[in-house]
């Protein structure tokens, strides 16, 4: 990858009028071996809603971009773009995103889209955000961005992962609130971050699923049971955790929404590779 442009740039530069942008890389961060974040220069034209993914890549050896799909992990307000990825030693986009270094170029889509958005859901008084590993990234999003608080009386974020060292993301993000000038005063007594792991010792084992089921995260956070009159729910993650989250959800009375037709609850169908 080149590094033509300084890191301050921000002007993109147009691969073909309806192809992504190149993008600077400005920062990365390595959190282990499995996961990094980066922050990428934006477009003065690109809009997207907190929540919302979009494609991002490289070029191919034949010219060619590879693309892969990433929740933007920054608000909609925040004048660079930052991302949430995994590490995957075989896979033919993050093999080589994750050597990534500042200056570096990056391809940038120019269609955000996506259903963990406020919009797709109907008023509550609690949003859940549930998710595992790199699926913490549109909650990143989210917490970031006022509208979220002005919704909602209460916003429960769950983080599960395999071990304490793939939650310092989600618990660095979450710990720094406090201190944003923009969320910091609404964050207080509205916000809560409820981390497992599954592999590892830690004060909160297990999949949040389980959790779900016998109780134990209602009883830690100190709020009701699940219920359709009040709750609505997001989920960001692993196939298998979204679809037996989804039951879950099912089960306790909500009903899955969309931007087309909000509702109680809202899955990610889009996934990073």
């Amino acid at each position: 990858m080149s590094a033509e442009a300084p890191a301050g740039q921000t002007a993109a530069v147009k691969v073909n009028p309806n192809g992504p942008t190149e993008e600077t890389v400005l920062a990365v961060e390595h959190y282990t071996d499995r996961l990094f974040r980066f922050r990428l220069t934006r477009p003065q034209s690109f809009r997207f809603r907190s929540g919302e993914f979009v494609m991002i890549g490289l070029p191919k050896e034949d010219g060619k971009p590879l693309l892969r799909a990433y929740s933007v992990a920054s608000p909609s307000w925040d004048e660079e773009l930052e991302f949430y990825s995994i590490k995957v030693p075989d896979g033919p986009l993050t093999s080589r995103l994750q050597s990534i270094k500042v200056g570096d170029k990056v391809l940038l889509g120019r269609k955000p889209t996506g259903t963990l958005v406020l919009d797709a859901l109907t008023p509550g008084k609690r949003l859940y955000m549930f998710s595992t590993g790199t699926g913490f990234a549109p909650f990143a999003s989210l917490v970031r961005d006022p509208d979220t608080y002005e919704r909602y009386e209460q916003v429960i974020v769950t983080h599960t992962c395999r071990d304490v060292a793939e939650l310092t993301y989600s618990r660095n993000l979450i710990d720094s609130l406090k201190d944003d000038p923009l969320v910091g005063e609404l964050v207080g007594g509205k916000l809560a971050l409820y981390t497992t792991t599954t592999r590892e010792p830690y004060p909160n084992m297990g999949r949040i699923t389980t959790l779900i089921e016998n109780g134990k995260l209602f009883t830690d956070l100190g709020v009701p049971p699940l219920d359709p009159s009040t709750d609505r729910a997001m989920m960001c993650g692993s196939m298998e955790m979204i679809q037996d989250t989804k039951a879950l959800m099912i089960k306790a009375g909500l009903t899955e929404g969309s931007n087309a037709a909000p509702a109680e609850f809202v899955i990610e169908k889009a996934f990073a590779g």
